[in-house]
């Protein structure tokens, strides 16, 4: 594994003119484009309740889906450390935000992991990587607010 700082680079460019700018609240668009040297562009907006499209990502979804990504990745390499085959891995996560009109901050997210280990596999170990990488994501440590952690594992019935 690589230490050392490591820098992460991202363009954000708002698409969301329509002719007047940010003339008035209702007058512009919330549309943007996220974008990364070789990887595909990610389109972007604001959630639908301040006036965003639903059709595109916005920084909450990008949020949640950044703590369960990086769970999800610290989870799948100590597993492979530990002699664990995960099978499958899908994650339904929700974060909750608290809107005061005036300011607004993320309350927690809820990690819900369901995972599927090779049958034999060691379900109680398997379980405590999960703490493990918790402790150990760069998203979860990054953050004000607690990211809970409600893992379910399973072993193949194959």
């Amino acid at each position: 594994m690589a230490h050392g700082e490591h820098k992460y680079r991202v363009s954000v460019q708002w698409t969301g003119n329509r002719g007047s700018g940010t003339s008035g609240y209702r007058d512009y668009g919330r549309d943007h484009l996220i974008s990364s040297s070789g990887k595909p562009d990610i389109p972007g907006s604001s959630d639908p309740a301040f006036l965003g499209d639903a059709t595109r990502w916005n920084p909450e979804d990008l949020l949640v889906a950044s703590a369960s990504a990086c769970h999800k990745l610290w989870y799948l390499h100590l597993c492979s450390d530990a002699g664990i085959v995960v099978l499958d891995y899908r994650d339904d996560a929700e974060g909750t935000m608290l809107d005061s009109g005036h300011e607004g901050r993320f309350s927690q997210i809820v990690l819900r992991p369901h995972v599927t280990i090779r049958a034999g596999g060691d379900v109680e170990q398997a379980m405590h990587l999960h703490h493990v990488a918790h402790r150990k994501c760069y998203i979860a440590n990054s953050i004000n607010f607690p990211i809970l952690c409600e893992a379910m594992v399973e072993t193949d019935a194959r």
